[in-house]
Parts: C-alpha cells; sequence; structure tokens
C-alpha cells in the first residue's frame, strides 16, 4: 500500500484580497527579512583593517542546514540529536515563510517564530531504523530531483511574475499559479529532508502533488 511522504508542505490559500501596495514592492519590503535569512545560512561576513599588519574581525556567522554532521554522527552512531534536528526544522520553516513571502503566496510579513500561513512538517527520525551508510549517497541520488527542480524552478519565476501582474489588477492570486508555486516549493521540501536533513530513507516522489 502506497503511504504519504513522510515530509509535508501546504500554504494556506489566500482567499481575499492580497495588499496591492507591498505586493508592488515586495521585493524591496522584503530586504530586512532576506538579510537576516543569510545571516543564518550565510558562512561569515568579516571586515579587515591594515595596521602595520593585517588584522580580521568577525562581525557574523551562520551555519545554516546542518548536513555533514548528522551524515557522520548516522554513519559512525547511527544517532540524531534532537537540537540538531529542532534547528533544521525551524530553518527551514522560516526559509519558506521568506520564499513563501517573496512568491507572493502570503502578504503576511514573515515571522522568525509564528508559523503564519507556512506549514512544513518533518518526522523526527529513529536514527537506528535509518540506513546508516544511505546518507553518504543520497546526495548523488537525488541528483535527478535537482535537475527537473532546476527547470521547475524558472517556470515558478514566471508564474510569479504572472501572478505579480494579477495581484495588483485584480488583487487576487490565481488558484491555478498558486498551487504551481507551492507544487515546487513542495517537491523541493522533499527532496531537502531526504538528501539534506536526513529525515528519512524513502526516496521523492517526482510530483508536485
Amino acid at each position: 500500500m502506497k503511504t504519504a511522504y513522510p515530509v509535508t508542505f501546504t500554504v494556506d490559500f489566500p482567499d481575499r484580497d492580497l495588499d496591492r501596495l507591498t505586493t508592488a514592492f515586495r521585493i524591496i519590503v522584503a530586504i530586512p527579512i532576506v538579510f537576516v535569512l543569510i545571516l543564518l545560512t550565510g558562512e561569515s561576513m568579516q571586515y579587515g583593517t591594515r595596521n602595520g599588519s593585517n588584522q580580521t574581525a568577525t562581525l557574523a556567522t551562520g551555519g545554516g542546514i546542518l548536513f555533514l554532521p548528522l551524515v557522520l554522527m548516522i554513519v559512525f552512531r547511527q544517532k540524531y540529536p534532537r537540537w540538531w534536528f529542532d534547528w533544521n526544522l525551524q530553518l527551514l520553516r522560516f526559509s519558506n515563510r521568506v520564499t513563501a513571502y517573496l512568491a507572493l503566496l502570503d502578504d503576511h510579513y514573515p515571522s522568525t517564530d509564528e508559523e503564519q500561513a507556512v506549514h512544513l512538517d518533518l518526522p523526527y527520525p529513529d536514527a537506528r531504523q535509518l540506513n546508516r551508510w544511505l546518507p553518504l549517497v543520497k546526495w548523488l541520488l537525488a541528483i535527478p530531483h535537482y535537475i527537473v527542480l532546476f527547470f521547475l524552478v524558472i517556470g515558478a519565476v514566471v508564474a510569479v511574475i504572472i501572478a505579480w501582474f494579477a495581484i495588483l489588477f485584480t488583487g487576487r492570486y490565481p488558484r491555478g499559479l498558486f498551487d504551481f508555486v507551492v507544487g515546487v516549493m513542495r517537491w523541493s521540501n522533499r527532496v531537502t529532508g531526504y538528501a539534506l536533513v536526513l529525515v528519512t530513507d524513502q526516496y521523492p516522489e517526482f510530483s508536485l502533488r
């Protein structure tokens, strides 16, 4: 019997008039929260001074998704620390809220902690039930998905541009375009859960559903 994929993602459809002003200037309005996300997922921001010798001070650092430590922990210890899982889950939820905001799927400014209209759920895995060697090759097995997602993301960008004009003129996000963009994000999250966050050994479907 076919079972539902353990990684689930949905966005509540805004069955109302969206804010046309913030939609028109979405890229500008989103700059502060995008900067916060970059600080969380980027490697580092540094500045250097030269006064007889080179000196460097770090302004901010971010770790992004914990991947390599998880691979090592699962392969050698068959453990998946809960706080590492919680970090990855909350970071993915936040990044998806920002992405949904940029894609005009929701006009509420992304929260750093509240779920809002974007819902992402990952199961906390029992590492003893996972194949301990599979994390070494999951990124390779997921390559077909990345190729398909490359073209789907291009289609999603076109859909968002069309939706931008539709919202400015009608105040509404066309349902077909909305479902397509959410479907691409859902597909991407399934692949991330499988290949990077390592919460399941079940291979992701090639599906927007």
